[in-house]
């Protein structure tokens, strides 16, 4: 059997299908929403396309001007069959051409999009060859096959091993930070985007000839994918990460020891009382909350801290967490997104340790951008009385499995 038979076998069973990788509309629209509003007629590029499910959405739904791409001619016919019968064929460009080695200017996209297809060079690469063509303020929207199980099986891992390496979801997001990116948000792809993926391939391969040329070896892989799936379908899974080159105007790191008098004098000036100033002084003589390199600091053009934030350790009913406490930022660098700068980097530190979730206590209108939820719809409170709206909580993985029940924080909170 010649490698083009293979070849033909496999695109047979997938030319028509809806997708191509586990994915829906729904999953689609969130990533969206995740990243921000588009500028009108936002420029998106959506590499390895297929039949184009995401392009068409970023048309419709985003009014994007789409460049679409694949090295499958046949995937672009469809989707420009389909575009021409929603009327999007004036908002979507096909190109024929690796997502490896893209033909295009830097800065020219608003939106960089790739759903289920950056396996095929490799998350790593997709990070560092597609980061130039990102326009100022523009974003990252890709998933990714990572391990979910802490221990995966060896049938799993054996799978996979000879498929393509997955890695863990702090691994991804310390190849993300490394790459210049920060992470604006991760979501956890639900069972039904592989119901979607899964159910019209099986249909598919249940009424292919095995007899045809290569058939028979593409339909044993596919059988065998699903099979894995239906047995290990909890150790791995498809997660959304959208991500955005880190602002360049702030550096962020972990504070130091000769960074302690600044980062007072930063909480004492941006907080009416020095109150929050004395409680990280406190926070740091307390060997259960503090976390060594989950104090950050954001430095300006001169050095000098701009911003801070601390992530310390609480715990939900007796599971650890984190809480995001204090955040403050120097009067004179106030709006000028230093303090956003400090706690995505925070926050992205946390990730790369593997932690949990994280509450916060603030402003309602401040830190839902960074991906927090109201807390009340998780099960989780305080035991004292707070705004409803202004406890939040953000699940630092994705997936919204976070615990309920009560916070306790360290004592040098006083509640």
């Amino acid at each position: 059997m010649s490698d083009n038979a293979l070849h033909d076998a496999f695109f047979a069973l997938h030319h028509g299908l809806p997708r191509q990788g586990p994915g829906s509309d729904a999953t689609s629209a969130r990533l969206l929403a995740m990243a921000g509003p588009l500028p009108a007629r936002a420029r998106a590029l959506d590499l390895g396309c297929g039949p184009g499910r995401s392009a068409l959405l970023l048309a419709a739904r985003a009014g994007a001007q789409v460049t679409a791409v694949d090295l499958h001619e046949p995937f672009l016919v469809e989707l420009r069959r389909s575009a021409e019968a929603r009327s999007l064929g004036g908002a979507i460009r096909t190109v024929h051409a690796d997502m490896g080695a893209l033909p295009f200017p830097d800065g020219s996209f608003d939106a960089v999009w790739a759903e289920s297809s950056a396996y095929s060079i490799g998350f790593d690469t997709a990070l560092e060859k597609w980061r130039r063509l990102i326009a100022p303020g523009g974003s990252l929207v890709l998933t990714e096959c990572e391990w979910t199980a802490e221990t995966p099986s060896a049938e799993a891992r054996a799978f996979w091993d000879r498929h393509y390496a997955l890695r863990t979801t702090a691994e991804n997001c310390s190849a993300a930070v490394a790459a210049g990116y920060d992470v604006l948000g991760l979501y956890r792809q639900p069972e039904s985007d592989w119901d979607e993926y899964y159910g019209p391939l099986a249909e598919r391969a249940d009424a292919a000839d095995p007899g045809a040329p290569g058939m028979a070896e593409a339909l044993a892989a596919t059988r065998e994918e699903i099979a894995v799936r239906r047995k290990h379908g909890s150790e791995y899974g498809y997660t959304g990460y959208v991500l955005r080159p880190a602002d360049p105007r702030w550096r962020t790191r972990p504070e130091t020891a000769a960074d302690i008098p600044a980062v007072r004098a930063v909480n004492a000036a941006a907080f009416p009382s020095a109150d929050e100033a004395a409680l990280v002084d406190a926070l740091r003589l307390d060997g259960d909350a503090w976390l060594p390199g989950l104090s950050y600091v954001a430095e300006a053009a001169d050095g000098s801290v701009a911003a801070y934030a601390l992530l310390i350790r609480c715990r939900i009913s007796g599971v650890p967490a984190l809480a995001l406490a204090p955040v403050a930022t120097a009067p004179r660098h106030q709006r000028q997104g230093a303090g956003q700068a400090v706690v995505r980097a925070v926050l992205d530190a946390a990730r790369v340790r593997g932690e949990g979730p994280v509450v916060v206590l603030g402003h309602p209108e401040y830190y839902p951008r960074f991906g927090f939820e109201i807390a009340s719809g998780h099960g989780i409170r305080t035991s004292f009385a707070v705004p409803e709206e202004a406890l939040m909580v953000l699940a630092l993985d994705g997936s919204r499995d976070v615990p309920r029940g009560t916070i306790t924080y360290p004592a040098a909170f006083g509640v």
